[in-house]
């Protein structure tokens, strides 16, 4: 078990925050895993807080065995990404956790203003099937075994994004 994240935040990943961090914060994520929704109003207070001093990257790591539509809902927020859209496909996944299905998928689609028929064959492309199992495949690499699991600067974090919160107050303020 690594606890060193592999490969390193690269041009395939989903990033937003500052360009030139302190802290690098990696999430892998499932979309339907109760605590990753549980964490996610503090992962967004951690962007309020500190965005000009961090970057924040997601990471796919559906857990199809326990969840059935987390896959795709990860196909969804790539193929959102596909029309700039990520981030907005992202929060309104977890924001409607309770909600997921495939219907609802193309319903949060809209909601953003995605072009649906591009949406759909989007979702369909064997690309992005790819950088989520390649996303998943990073997790298992790093030694991530369950959904929130969280890395600051390629260094597996042990702990919750309230925990993370804590570290991140402490060493931004302290530099």
């Amino acid at each position: 078990m690594s606890g060193q994240l592999k490969p390193p935040v690269n041009d395939a990943d989903h990033t937003r925050g500052a360009k030139q961090a302190q802290l690098e914060i990696v999430e892998f994520g499932d979309f339907q895993c109760p605590y990753c929704g549980a964490e996610e109003p503090i992962v967004e207070e951690i962007m309020e807080q500190f965005g000009e001093a961090i970057s924040f990257t997601f990471r796919n790591f559906p857990l199809r065995d326990a969840h059935e539509y987390a896959f795709s809902a990860a196909l969804a927020a790539e193929a959102a990404g596909k029309q700039g859209k990520y981030w907005e496909m992202h929060d309104l996944i977890y924001a409607n956790q309770d909600m997921l299905n495939q219907p609802n998928l193309i319903y949060f689609a809209e909601q953003i203003d995605l072009d649906i028929d591009v949406f759909q064959s989007d979702m369909e492309q064997p690309e992005l099937s790819q950088k989520v199992e390649d996303d998943f495949e990073s997790g298992a690499r790093s030694g991530v075994n369950g959904t929130p699991s969280f890395f600051v600067n390629g260094i597996r974090f042990d702990g919750g994004a309230a925990d993370l919160y804590g570290l991140i107050k402490e060493s931004i303020s302290s530099v």
